[in-house]
């Protein structure tokens, strides 16, 4: 049986509800498969939403998301089903918080979600970030889409 990889994004922003408000807005109209370049993961939402795209009822199975940083009240994905939220301590997650983002990742992909989003506060250390889970064991379980940027929108 060969296991599908997971559609993994990273999401930039200076603060986790600028972040999870980007993440709410993606998994609102983009499906659950990385797409080209300007396509429906490049952050541009489309005019009107694909007829494939999902909605935050019909979420195509099981999407996580691991936040770096604190926990805000006004979180968008709070209570949507279907979303689990994993919390790390604010911090570099390729310096001083990889062993805790390793330990949050190996428990995750032991039952893959249909789509992960990894929530950074910093993007300077993305291209590490993005190193290490592209390197085995991670490159055969999960496929890196775009990089987005949140935008300032929410704070």
């Amino acid at each position: 049986m060969k296991l599908s990889r997971v559609p993994a994004t990273l999401v930039t922003g200076r603060c986790a509800l600028d972040r999870e408000t980007s993440i709410a807005a993606r998994l609102a109209v983009v499906p659950a498969t990385c797409a080209a370049p300007g396509g429906p993961s490049s952050g541009i939402a489309p005019s009107s939403a694909s007829p494939n795209a999902a909605s935050p009822s019909a979420i195509p199975g099981p999407v996580a998301v691991i936040v770096e940083g604190l926990a805000d009240p006004h979180s968008p994905l709070a209570d949507v089903a279907g979303v689990q939220m994993h919390r790390i301590a604010p911090g570099c997650l390729c310096c001083a918080g990889n062993v805790v983002l390793r330990v949050t990742l190996n428990r995750l992909l032991r039952r893959p979600p249909a789509q992960l989003f990894i929530s950074l506060a910093d993007a300077t250390h993305v291209g590490q970030l993005r190193a290490m889970l592209s390197a085995p064991p991670y490159d055969t379980l999960l496929s890196l889409c775009d990089d987005v940027a949140a935008p300032v929108n929410a704070s």
